[in-house]
């Protein structure tokens, strides 16, 4: 039998346009997806990156520069003026010598307490434990601002106020960095453990021989973190230091910045002077930075 004529017409329609696959259709939808991703990547990464480009072009501009009229894209002339003058005028190699004194001991002192402290929570079992892990939590909730002066009473009761350890010993402990390490040791295989104990291993060997190795990517963001918080401190320093030849660089760039008559060119530079080391440092520990906010479940 053949159709009935007004049905040819429909059906040769659909003979001579058929419908696209749909695994075609999916790529197609795909590929937009990734075109509508990178643009609003390369957006992101610009509002970012701007503000550190500016300052390089300011740093690198003859003073008075960032007074004309218009925006300037790139120096006019090239110098390296602004450097040579902060570099000659204030004690910037000590500022920077002290920041990085008092960073280093307080990445070491505050990474090796939040691992023990994490590993405290995540792995042993006492009484309380819960509630001593929340009450610890809640400490996050606290402004900086409302303990400073409980803070500066310590220090000087403990008579290093003005020196080095004034800066460090308050931020030995971090309540973030207690609960990242033990969420990161929550997911580590209860197996390893329970064999090493089955060997005969107690809780430090254990932890110093089969956490620790496992725990690179967790140290390495603790490290970054407590590093770059203390590099980036302003208050605190500002508080606890009392002598110029101590000062760190965000409390010397105040500093450069309350003159007479500011340089903001020389100020940019000096800024730029202390991005710079966060900004390799990032770069350096980024794969392990994103592996340890991956394994400790934090998205």
């Amino acid at each position: 039998m053949t159709a009935p004529a007004h049905q040819l017409p429909a059906q040769a329609a659909s003979v001579a346009a058929p419908q696209r696959p749909r695994g075609r259709r999916r790529r197609d939808e795909s590929r937009r997806g990734m075109v509508w991703r990178t643009i609003v990547a390369v957006a992101v990464t610009i509002v970012v990156v701007f503000p550190l480009y500016w300052m390089l072009v300011v740093a690198f501009s003859p003073r008075g520069e960032v007074f004309e009229p218009g925006v300037r894209l790139w120096p006019s002339t090239f110098t390296l003026d602004n450097f040579a003058k902060i570099f000659d005028r204030y004690p910037v190699v000590g500022w920077f010598g002290n920041s990085l004194v008092i960073g280093i001991f307080v990445m070491v002192l505050t990474t090796a307490l939040n691992l023990l402290a994490g590993y405290a929570f995540a792995r042993l079992r006492f009484r309380g434990r819960t509630a001593i892990f929340l009450l610890t939590l809640s400490t996050m909730m606290i402004p900086v601002q409302a303990i400073m002066v409980a803070q500066f009473r310590l220090v000087v009761d403990l008579g290093v106020y003005g020196t080095y350890w004034g800066v460090i010993l308050p931020g030995a402990a971090a309540a973030f960095g207690i609960f990242l390490a033990r969420q990161f040791f929550l997911s580590i295989p209860d197996e390893l453990v329970e064999a090493a104990r089955l060997d005969g291993a107690g809780h430090l060997r254990i932890f110093l021989q089969i956490v620790l190795p496992l725990s690179r990517p967790l140290i390495a963001v603790l490290l970054l973190l407590t590093f770059l918080g203390s590099w980036n401190d302003f208050a605190w320093p500002l508080i606890a230091l009392k002598e110029n030849e101590l000062f760190t660089l965000p409390v010397g760039l105040l500093y450069l910045k309350g003159q007479t008559t500011p340089d903001y060119n020389a100020i940019m530079a000096m800024g730029l002077v202390s991005v710079l080391p966060m900004v390799l440092l990032f770069l350096f520990f980024q794969r392990y930075f994103v592996q340890g906010f991956a394994r400790s479940g934090i998205r």
